[in-house]
């Protein structure tokens, strides 16, 4: 079976050629700027208290953590927007294995900071069957460690991209989180982690699955 990061290393490799070159040079060096301010070692990681939240999902509701814990383990996933390739196809792929976290006891969360209205056609579109919560501002990525601004010159990329980052993400253009999952157990302590600066690299299902296992 391929792998999550196996398909998503195959869709970088055929998608970045298609890139000019001087857009491609502009994502590099933030990417690398990105990786070596250390900040993905610095988020949140296991044996944290997770910071609790309450955020409105993409019909409306609020969703609390503390709500969740109280009905068992949460799996908390943090992605860019439904502009973001490797983000869809990454939430697609946790679908696929959304009934094997369930049948552990655990709730499934994705949280961006993509207005509730983008975050509903993005359910719509891949029939998502767990809740994709707001973020606006990313307030909760950081109290996550994990929201950190766009260089002027790849949030100029992303605008020439299409992305409208002014509209989707309610007026915080620059603003995402790094990608990030963590497995949150009942007590509320971050249990396992995945944090990387690297965008098309996430966390793998059958980790995340593995890492409720060891919950027992």
């Amino acid at each position: 079976m391929t792998t999550l990061n196996a398909e998503l290393r195959a869709f970088y490799e055929a998608r970045y050629q298609q890139i000019p070159a001087e857009m491609r040079e502009i994502m590099s060096r933030a990417g690398e700027e990105l990786a070596d301010s250390g900040q993905a070692d610095r988020a949140l990681t296991v044996g944290d208290p997770a910071p609790r939240f309450r955020l409105p999902s993409a019909t409306g509701r609020t969703v609390a953590l503390d709500d969740l814990l109280a009905l068992g383990p949460v799996v908390l996933t943090f992605y860019r927007g439904a502009w973001c390739p490797y983000c869809n196809i990454a939430l697609r792929t946790l679908q696929q294995h959304h009934t094997d976290i369930t049948a552990r006891g655990a709730r499934l969360i994705a949280v961006s900071p993509q207005i509730p209205d983008e975050s509903l056609t993005l359910t719509e579109k891949h029939r998502l069957a767990f809740d994709v919560l707001s973020d606006i501002g990313s307030e909760t990525a950081q109290q996550y460690g994990l929201a950190f601004d766009l260089p002027d010159d790849l949030a100029a990329v992303y605008d020439e991209f299409g992305f409208d980052l002014q509209r989707v993400n309610d007026g915080h253009r620059r603003t995402l989180p790094l990608p990030a999952t963590y497995v949150i157990d009942r007590a509320g302590t971050i249990r396992w982690a995945f944090v990387n600066s690297d965008y098309t690299t996430r966390a793998e299902p059958a980790d995340i699955i593995a890492a409720l296992d060891a919950l027992g």
